[in-house]
């Protein structure tokens, strides 16, 4: 099967939770969440889209880059390009309910694992998902790494326990998840946490702990006071609040802020291997993609996401050749054309 067929497969299996637009900008898809839709106007997730597509790289071609160098290690482990798998949840509230939570969560897991990457598996408003999550997780070794929602303490560090025990090489928690629609419809009790609650949250392991939904300078600072091993800048897809910008238009000054201190992730609009390479160059360590996962998950299972991880392997490839990149590690703002 052809990764445009798995995209055709993918519009049936979503159920109309998910057009899969060939430009996926947010614009179908406003204010339908739950489901995989933008908050309200879809003004949060249109920003990563049009952010991201505005950076335009400087092609350079007078060099000997011929086969770069696209490893990277996270944590101790070794990946074939610096990408993860995001961690989305809840397929009977946003992805049309065809397939159940256990189905997904495996498809996406066996295919970033066989294909050289790893997963990041979530919480949800049902409970049930992240036992199924932390489950199969543990049935491959534990090989990733698992998000909790923002609730209680007690609560946060209990369920980090748990993917403790399914072997995890990292946890975090989304703290941008403090919004969330669908928990607020649960009835779930998540809430903003302050500096003090987050350093108690990472002191609870000796895993890495990494804070997911940073937007700004100020909380990226905060958040190394607290301890974090890594940030995500991230505005939860556009799923929380409006009219945010785009992650491309924060990073940079993230970056700037705390780059060595703690590692750098970005999540947000990135679809392919340029937009891979776009985010490195803006400042970004590694990269989380979303949306695409479920896709490919959904239209050809766990084919359909090594499928998909291969476009990525052969779009970073072929765009770090082009801009004269020989190390993904080492690749900086020279490539974007200001």
């Amino acid at each position: 099967m052809s990764y445009k067929e798995t995209l055709m497969n993918a519009r049936t299996n979503l159920n109309g939770s998910c057009k899969v637009c060939r430009e996926c900008n947010g614009i179908a898809c406003a204010g339908e969440v739950p489901g995989m839709g933008g908050r309200e106007t879809a003004s949060s997730f249109t920003s990563n889209h049009e952010s991201l597509k505005n950076i335009k790289v400087n092609m350079r071609t007078i060099h000997n880059v011929k086969e770069p160098n696209m490893k990277s290690n996270f944590f101790g482990k070794d990946m074939d390009i610096p990408v993860f798998a995001a961690p989305v949840s809840g397929t009977t509230l946003n992805m049309g309910g065809k397939y159940s939570e256990e189905e997904y969560i495996t498809w996406v897991i066996e295919g970033c694992i066989k294909n050289g990457i790893y997963p990041m598996v979530g919480d949800t408003a049902v409970d049930s998902f992240l036992t199924t999550n932390l489950k199969m997780l543990k049935e491959y070794n534990g090989d990733g790494i698992v998000f909790i929602k923002p609730w209680e303490n007690e609560n946060v560090i209990k369920k980090i326990k748990l993917a403790e025990e399914a072997g995890a090489f990292a946890v975090g928690m989304d703290i941008d998840a403090c919004g969330l629609i669908t928990l607020a419809l649960h009835g779930k009790p998540v809430m903003p946490k302050t500096v003090e609650d987050i350093r108690k949250i990472a002191n609870s392991t000796k895993l890495p702990f990494i804070l997911k939904g940073i937007m700004t300078v100020d909380e990226a600072l905060l958040a190394v006071e607290a301890g974090v091993d890594g940030i995500v800048v991230s505005n939860h897809g556009g799923r929380v609040l409006d009219h945010t910008p785009g992650v491309a238009e924060v990073l940079p000054a993230i970056a700037e802020a705390v780059k060595g201190k703690v590692k750098i992730f970005a999540d947000g609009g990135i679809r392919t291997g340029i937009d891979v390479l776009k985010m490195l160059a803006l400042g970004a360590d590694g990269i989380l993609i979303g949306r695409p996962f479920v896709w490919a998950s959904f239209g050809g299972k766990t084919e359909g996401v090594q499928e998909y991880i291969d476009t990525l392997k052969s779009g970073l490839k072929s765009a770090m050749i082009l801009t004269g990149c020989a190390d993904v590690n080492e690749v900086d703002s020279r490539i974007i054309y200001k």
